[in-house]
């Protein structure tokens, strides 16, 4: 009751304070029924900072989760492994499927040709064994270097060509490529 209009002591000062208090109250009130957009501007910022910290303390806690896993032996952890080999497979299917969609069907069928797991894995053991880089660019610049030697011999001294000079030359730099890739691994200990 004290703060009663009708309690107070009348007095200048008395009722200039009562004004202003009341008015400052009036003010809070309207700030918060009714939000300027700088308030709301505010307020989403604020919101927006503390769903980052949020995220933040979530990845912390996933890597601090993983880091543990990776600790630990035991059933749990090849388990863990499965578990996010098969979502890595799931995830690249559905990718694939949803790019395959936005194809020309031509491309389509190719893609879907060339992403066959079988094919994948033919395509990859080729590419670590026989279509090593180094063995086919050797083969490709040792036979140009060489058919280019053995045709301007031949065109100096009239001999003719029989069109297996090219796939010879390729075969020998090919060779010598696979044999400088097994030496550096041999050195290096790891190949490129």
């Amino acid at each position: 009751m004290a703060n009663n209009p009708e309690n107070l002591p009348v007095g200048a000062e008395n009722t200039v304070e009562a004004r202003q208090a009341a008015v400052e109250r009036l003010e809070q009130l309207e700030k918060k029924a009714d939000p300027t957009p700088e308030r709301d501007k505010q307020e989403q910022e604020q919101k927006a900072e503390r769903a980052k910290v949020e995220a933040l303390e979530k990845a912390i806690n996933a890597e601090v989760k993983n880091d543990s896993e990776k600790e630990g032996h035991g059933r749990s952890s090849k388990r863990s492994s499965n578990l996010s080999r098969k979502a890595k497979e799931a995830s690249f299917k559905t990718h694939i499927k949803r790019v395959q969609n936005e194809l020309p069907p031509a491309s389509r069928a190719f893609s879907k040709i060339i992403h066959n797991k079988t094919v994948e894995q033919i395509s990859d053991g080729l590419g670590a064994t026989v279509a090593r880089p180094n063995a086919i660019l050797s083969g490709a610049v040792f036979a140009f270097v060489l058919v280019l030697a053995v045709y301007i011999v031949a065109k100096t001294y009239g001999y003719p060509l029989s069109g297996f000079e090219t796939i010879g030359a390729f075969a020998i730099g090919w060779v010598i490529g696979i044999i400088y890739d097994y030496i550096k691994a041999l050195i290096t200990g790891r190949s490129s």
